[in-house]
């Protein structure tokens, strides 16, 4: 960790090709800002992308990055950090990309508490092709494959998370520039894994969920006098679908990670030269 880390530190010379408006950047710019902030070094940094709009971000930011495949950013981002304990590790992805074809890895991730962070940029629409509802679009939102809406409820990824076992649930909104940082950095810090769902509009194919919906009505629950450590409390907010909360909805203090629980400790990304004993003759009775 390190006093002297800027959040330009994690700037990359390569410029983003999201449309214009896009919440992504202001997910992203919190993302860089809560890992500066954390003193977190972008030489000890590395960070998982899946698929999407939100899945170039690892190319946009300058650290340790891998674009993975779809849905599938949690388990390479729990190999990275088991293989390197030292490393801060950084998910990043979508609603579809989590919620749907990644639904399974989010669960099991949830469950095994492996000391990363996960931000979910949630636009409530599948952007990069082309705009079709995604797991968290609303039972009517209408689009070009569900003229009608889809006509089942919106996926509730915090009541997933929850019971799951999850240890840090938490929201944001992307352009709340200060609360976001704060929050990324809270479940960046956090013993274990730490969930982030951000609001972060769509400015082309989705005209709901908009910037203004959001600022309209988030409530933030710093303004509020909701305790995150109160698994009730916070089994409450989760479950209320009447309102839009931000900030850290669930955190248990007592948190101990996988790698903490199991004594994983040790860089284990320092491969010896030469094969294992008895390595080739392995491979040679299956080839």
């Amino acid at each position: 960790m390190s006093s002297d880390v800027r959040f330009t530190d994690f700037k990359s010379d390569k410029q983003p090709t999201w449309c214009p408006g896009c919440g992504d950047f202001g997910t992203m710019n919190g993302i860089m800002k809560a890992l500066a902030n954390s003193g977190t070094d972008p030489d000890n940094t590395f960070v998982v992308a899946g698929i999407g709009c939100s899945g170039k971000i690892g190319t946009y930011m300058h650290s340790y990055a891998i674009h993975g495949v779809h849905g599938r950013s949690l388990p390479v981002a729990a190999g990275v950090k088991l293989a390197n304990p030292n490393l801060t590790v950084v998910a990043a992805g979508g609603d579809g990309d989590g919620y749907s074809i990644g639904a399974g890895h989010f669960i099991h991730a949830v469950r095994r508490n492996v000391d990363m962070a996960y931000t979910v940029m949630d636009n409530r629409i599948y952007g990069l092709t082309k705009g079709q509802a995604s797991p968290t679009s609303r039972e009517d939102f209408e689009t070009s494959t569900t003229p009608d809406g889809p006509q089942q409820p919106p996926v509730n990824p915090h009541a997933l998370a929850l019971a799951a076992g999850g240890t840090f649930i938490a929201q944001s909104f992307a352009t709340d520039h200060k609360r976001h940082a704060e929050i990324v950095q809270a479940a960046i810090e956090h013993d274990g894994f730490g969930f982030v769902n951000v609001f972060s509009p769509c400015v082309t194919f989705n005209d709901v969920d908009t910037y203004d919906y959001f600022r309209d009505n988030l409530v933030d629950l710093a303004d509020t006098d909701h305790d995150p450590t109160d698994y009730d409390a916070a089994k409450e907010k989760i479950l209320d679908s009447s309102k839009e909360y931000e900030g850290i909805i669930y955190q248990d203090e007592s948190s101990v990670s996988y790698e903490e629980k199991f004594g994983v400790t040790e860089n284990m990304s320092d491969i010896p030269s030469g094969a294992p004993d008895d390595a080739m003759d392995l491979v040679r009775e299956f080839y």
